[in-house]
């Protein structure tokens, strides 16, 4: 029986590498690619793999964090083989819960090996589960992932900027513009749902359709017309965004109005 495998990582690059790879192992079907963590939990929702190679560093919802939806949704665990540029101290975490790991860049004969190890499992009909939730218990001390970086253009330079340093970001005739307490510029990023994409759910918000704001950097909340409210963020020029209609009753539960 092949074993159906789904691919997830943000970049497009090592998806094809890890896919090309694959393709050379006759007991291997991948069935579906994923690009970020909330599709990660969709194809695993929808198609029950038997063996997932999943991304630990990406942005917003991580590799572990998708670890701990599937946990705490109760949903069938598959064999996870975690893709990883993590150094040696911070893969001790898998070594220790004996889940299994490829380092980047890939090497052929490592990724066969982990097939080989999932191979075993699955004809063992061994459950990851006590493995990946021995791993969820043990994520504290692993380092954190590196910090999301925004490329942000300001006149004819480029700027690399923090993604937690983001005061909101707006939409205006299809370009988007990113506001941080010192800078202002254009983002390569094409819409606001890319954008939010790549950025952390709990922190960065959706308060408009044509701004994303950081909760962590709102300065006032001033009520408006007929019980709506406009947010004061923290850049230089104390800024005004709205809050929508229908995201009203998300910033009053937020912050218990």
């Amino acid at each position: 029986m092949a074993i159906q495998t789904i691919i997830v990582d943000d970049e497009r690059p090592a998806r094809d590498e890890l896919n090309f790879l694959l393709k050379g192992i006759p007991e291997i079907n991948v069935i579906g690619q994923g690009k970020n963590g909330l599709e990660a939990v969709a194809l695993i929702k929808e198609h029950n793999p038997d063996l997932v190679f999943l991304d630990v560093q990406m942005p917003g919802l991580d590799g572990f964090g998708v670890l701990k939806k599937l946990i705490s949704g109760k949903v069938r665990l598959p064999q996870i083989v975690f893709a990883t540029a993590y150094d040696n101290y911070a893969v001790q975490a898998f070594e220790v819960s004996a889940v299994d790991y490829i380092l980047k860049p890939f090497d052929k004969a490592r990724v066969a090996k982990a097939i080989q190890r999932a191979k075993k499992l699955l004809e063992a009909n061994a459950s990851p589960v006590e493995r990946l939730e021995s791993l969820v218990g043990k994520l504290g001390t692993a380092k954190s992932p590196q910090p999301v970086k925004l490329l942000v253009k300001v006149q004819s330079r480029l700027m690399l900027v923090d993604a937690e340093d983001m005061v909101y970001a707006a939409i205006e005739d299809g370009t988007i513009t990113i506001f941080t307490r010192d800078i202002e510029g254009v983002s390569n990023y094409r819409t606001i749902e890319e954008l939010a994409g790549a950025l952390e759910a709990d922190t960065f918000w959706r308060a408009h359709r044509s701004y994303l704001v950081n909760i962590n950097q709102i300065k006032e909340v001033v009520p408006w017309f007929k019980s709506s409210y406009v947010l004061k963020m923290c850049d230089r020029k104390a800024s005004e965004v709205p809050v929508s209609r229908a995201q009203t009753k998300r910033l009053r539960e937020f912050l218990k109005l």
